[in-house]
């Protein structure tokens, strides 16, 4: 049985515990010579988004991606410490990736709002890195819209480990944005409650199956197993 499942990071596998933004703020200091007058706003958004919006919001140009790639990647390899001390993998996270990369046919990897560099310290910092395909994931420098990033994981596992186009995809995450992209791209959507969103807005998005977090590994097993039938 073939599956392509992709995890969201934050608020999904781990909790950051206000690492991320101070990773923005940081990353927003470090290009424009002074702290930002409000916190960063992610809500589910890529970084490209969230970078772009921080500078609108300041009334200053926006720079051009790569030096705020690069910015962000600083802080966030400078902040690795600081989120393995404050952070935490969410309960069941490690049992049911674990779980998820041991199913025969299926490629278990990530979509989400991280560029790529923070995403693997911020999984790293809590040894979910290796449970995982990282090189065929989606990442917030891939495209500004999180439904695109879904386009961006297939072929890259179509060309890296031959994984056919009509293979389903699953999506689980823990916003109303993951819920669109899971949606408008035609995967499946296992919604997690383990976020600020409530398992009735993430219904009203349109997810049909939510936990309210991934502890009980045979139930996020067999619901995400339960999309490729579909």
């Amino acid at each position: 049985m073939e599956l392509f499942v992709l995890w969201d990071i934050d608020h999904t596998l781990i909790e950051n515990a206000g690492v991320s933004k101070e990773i923005y703020a940081a990353a927003f200091a470090a290009l424009s010579g002074r702290e930002p007058t409000e916190p960063a706003r992610t809500e589910g958004r890529t970084d490209r988004l969230i970078m772009r919006d921080m500078f609108v919001r300041e009334g200053l140009p926006v720079p051009d991606w790569h030096f705020i790639e690069t910015a962000l990647a600083q802080a966030g390899e400078s902040r690795l410490e600081e989120l393995r001390r404050r952070g935490t993998a969410l309960p069941g996270v490690h049992e049911a990736l674990k779980a998820a990369s041991a199913q025969s046919g299926w490629v278990s990897s990530v979509l989400t709002g991280n560029i790529a560099a923070n995403a693997r310290v911020k999984l790293s910092a809590f040894g979910l890195d290796s449970l995982l395909d990282l090189p065929v994931g989606a990442y917030g420098a891939d495209a500004e819209l999180r439904p695109h990033l879904v386009a961006v994981a297939r072929e890259r596992a179509q060309r890296l480990r031959g994984v056919s186009a009509d293979v389903p995809t699953v999506l689980v995450g823990d916003t109303p944005r993951d819920v669109e992209a899971a949606l408008t791209t035609g995967s499946g959507i296992l919604a997690v409650a383990s976020g600020i969103h409530t398992p009735e807005e993430l219904t009203a998005a349109g997810a049909t199956d939510v936990l309210p977090d991934l502890s009980d590994t045979k139930r996020v097993l067999s619901m995400v197993e339960s999309f490729a039938g579909h």
